[in-house]
């Protein structure tokens, strides 16, 4: 008596080193990106530089613009240009252009620069994120400067928390990639003289570990005994007042400028932008012909033995 046992024919998936790795660029300042020879699609950061702070009492810079996706589609070994937006200049002149960040780019993405901090009375700046506004305002709550359309960059900057026209009042704090900038804080029952605090930034993975960029500057003090806003998380610079003076953005994260006290001539700059991709590696599953050993196993009972 005999029986067989069949092998098995058929295919197996082999995966495939074909060379191409993970691949993570970071741009601290302009160049060009060259994609890998099979990239067809991309994970981006790209952030603006953040908004700078004027003179006399005034609010804090607005984060550089926000914007990141995975799945961002791209051609295959092709440069892309690279813009890194420089942050905007701290100014004792008021309010000026200069002040506004400047914007970052890759390919059809564009993040819009920080709106600066208003100095002394002044509303605050539209950009990526809104700047403060300036300290004793004059203008109407809803003066702190807004998120540019389309929205989704940042948020808005903080406005006076209190008391009327031209009262005394700290500056606003500038709006974070994650939240609004605060509005300037009571000290008493009247006066609002601390300054706003800087909105928080937002975190990212995109390198590996969890980083936070784009927190607002804080709002500076109006009066000796008030304190300046602290700096949004995320390389947002610290409003001036009672404890010390403001400081700004952080490089390379587009935070932005702390707003300066009554006794301090200008405000801070905003901190540079930066642009970071990550290319996926490449991996592929090849279906490969291959047969197990085919074994026929024959068996027979002679007496009480068994034999092959």
């Amino acid at each position: 008596m005999a029986s067989a046992n069949g092998g098995i024919i058929g295919k197996y998936n082999v995966p495939v080193d074909n060379g191409q790795a993970e691949v993570i660029s970071t741009f601290n300042a302009s160049g060009t990106l060259t994609t890998a020879a099979q990239t067809t699609s991309l994970e981006y950061l790209v952030i603006a530089g953040g908004g700078g702070a004027g003179s006399g009492v005034s609010g804090g810079g607005g984060a550089g613009g926000y914007r990141t996706a995975s799945g961002f589609s791209v051609s295959a070994s092709t440069a892309y240009s690279i813009t890194v937006g420089a942050g905007g200049a701290g100014s004792a002149a008021g309010n000026s252009s200069s002040m506004h960040g400047s914007d970052s780019v890759f390919s059809t993405i564009t993040s819009e620069g920080g709106g600066y901090g208003s100095g002394f009375q002044g509303a605050g700046d539209d950009g990526g994120s809104g700047g403060g506004v300036g300290g004793r305002s004059g203008h109407a709550d809803g003066a702190g400067g807004g998120d540019v359309s389309p929205s989704g960059q940042g948020n808005d900057g903080g406005n006076r928390g209190g008391g009327g026209a031209n009262a005394l009042g700290g500056g606003g704090g500038g709006g974070g990639a994650g939240a609004v900038g605060g509005d300037s804080r009571q000290t008493d029952g009247t006066n609002y003289t601390h300054g706003g605090h800087g909105g928080a930034g937002t975190a990212s993975s995109i390198t590996g570990s969890s980083v936070t960029r784009a927190g607002g500057g804080g709002g500076g003090a109006d009066a000796g005994n008030a304190t300046g806003g602290t700096a949004g998380s995320g390389g947002g610079g610290t409003g001036g007042g009672t404890g010390g003076g403001d400081t700004a953005g952080t490089a390379n994260t587009g935070g932005g400028g702390g707003g300066c006290q009554s006794s301090d001539a200008e405000g801070s700059a905003g901190g540079s932008g930066v642009v970071i991709i990550k290319e996926p590696a490449i991996v592929d599953l090849q279906n490969t012909s291959g047969m197990w050993t085919m074994q026929a196993v024959y068996t027979a009972r002679i007496g009480n033995n068994w034999t092959s």
